[in-house]
């Protein structure tokens, strides 16, 4: 099934290479260029690749501008960085395709020393546990890798454009009843410095957005969601 995937990119010109050669055959890789100044985009198109230019700046924008770009029944998010192999997505979309599971999210396990700081590691826990008290889901990772079909996702209206884009999606599809599943994968070390995760900082901008979701109050899924199909 072929299926698309959205790599929001923010200066990766040296991960470009080794993630595009890693998309499956048939399958359409969406790289969203988020503001890149080393040359990303021009790379990535000249290695196969759509390219969406998102202006403004945020995690979530580039993934959104992404998904509304994609036109595959299935559609899949992994990071650019190198950290995550989206070959690994194949097994994800066959469980969307199947219907055996509405959104797959990737538990990322750590292959060498410094693959995930100590610090982001905590803070992705301290999220899992909200996200659980929150939604009851008992999740362990909140990972970019993930793949769910393109009208569902549209469904959810996320409105997140910053670092709580991937728990909003997740807190939505909890709340309009999707079967939300984890998938262990190997995470790597990435390629250069990460934005949020590389520092302090970054991480608690991160988890600031991301507690701001979790308070938001539940919303009722568009008609014609997910939700409503199975009323």
């Amino acid at each position: 099934m072929r299926a698309d995937i959205v790599l929001p990119c923010l200066d990766e010109a040296a991960a470009l290479p080794w993630v595009l050669a890693r998309v499956p055959a048939g399958w359409r890789a969406i790289v969203v260029d988020n503001g890149s100044t080393d040359g990303s985009a021009d790379l990535a198109r000249s290695l196969g690749a759509t390219v969406v230019h998102e202006p403004r700046r945020g995690f979530g924008a580039a993934c959104h501008a992404g998904l509304t770009a994609a036109d595959a029944d299935v559609v899949c998010f992994c990071d650019c960085d190198a950290s995550l192999d989206p070959g690994l997505l194949v097994d994800f979309v066959r469980d969307v395709a199947a219907g055996r599971a509405d959104l797959v999210l990737g538990r990322r396990r750590p292959r060498a020393r410094g693959a995930w700081p100590a610090h982001a590691r905590a803070g992705n826990l301290a999220l899992a546990r909200m996200l659980r008290r929150r939604t009851g889901l008992r999740l362990r990772d909140l990972g970019p890798l993930r793949a769910a079909r393109r009208e569902d996702l549209l469904s959810l209206g996320l409105t997140d454009r910053r670092s709580g884009y991937p728990l909003q999606m997740v807190v939505r599809a909890a709340d309009a009843g999707w079967r939300v599943e984890e998938r262990d994968v190997p995470y790597l070390p990435r390629a250069g410095r990460s934005k949020v995760t590389g520092t302090w900082r970054g991480t608690w901008h991160a988890v600031r957005d991301m507690r701001a979701v979790l308070a938001e109050p539940r919303v009722t899924p568009a008609p014609g969601g997910r939700e409503d199909a199975q009323r």
